[in-house]
């Protein structure tokens, strides 16, 4: 996948996330929830910390930690789209992390957290509140173990 195509990729995920947040911080209230389906709530809560508030508690410390831990991801991503022979399944995955990476990043720097407002749960159990650039990276993680997967079995004989 031509270098474009995968900077287009992480551009849509970064506008979609970031409208997202906008949204979610004009029209909802912190901590109080809106149902949207029995499994599903919209509901706004701030993260300094990293997944799954991972030094949440910290001292301002970690808001500067993980920008620039994000920020060095990012470049080794484009690092990689750009110099290496990547089968489309691993372009994705690493285009959809980049655009993820950076909207938390731009979060970070611009707000001091993280903007977060999906809430799933079942009854009164709770997966930890996350936003579209955490969807984004988690969906390209598991690419990646997918396409590791099949290169590790055989299905694919394509480049990482």
């Amino acid at each position: 996948m031509p270098l474009y195509s995968s900077l287009t990729i992480a551009t849509l995920v970064l506008l979609i996330d970031q409208v997202t947040k906008w949204l979610a911080l004009t029209h909802l209230q912190l901590g109080i929830p809106q149902p949207v389906l029995s499994f599903l709530n919209w509901l706004l809560l701030f993260n300094p910390g990293a997944a799954f508030s991972f030094l949440a508690q910290g001292s301002g410390w970690q808001r500067w930690f993980f920008t620039l831990l994000g920020l060095a991801a990012c470049a080794y991503i484009v690092y990689l789209l750009a110099r290496t022979q990547l089968n489309k399944t691993m372009a994705w995955a690493l285009s959809l992390i980049l655009g993820g990476a950076l909207g938390n990043v731009l979060d970070r720097l611009m707000l001091g957290f993280v903007v977060d407002f999906i809430d799933c749960h079942y009854g009164n159990w709770h997966w930890p509140a996350f936003n579209i650039a955490d969807s984004a990276i988690s969906i390209g993680a598991a690419l990646i173990i997918l396409a590791e997967l099949r290169r590790a079995f055989g299905k694919s004989a394509q480049p990482l």
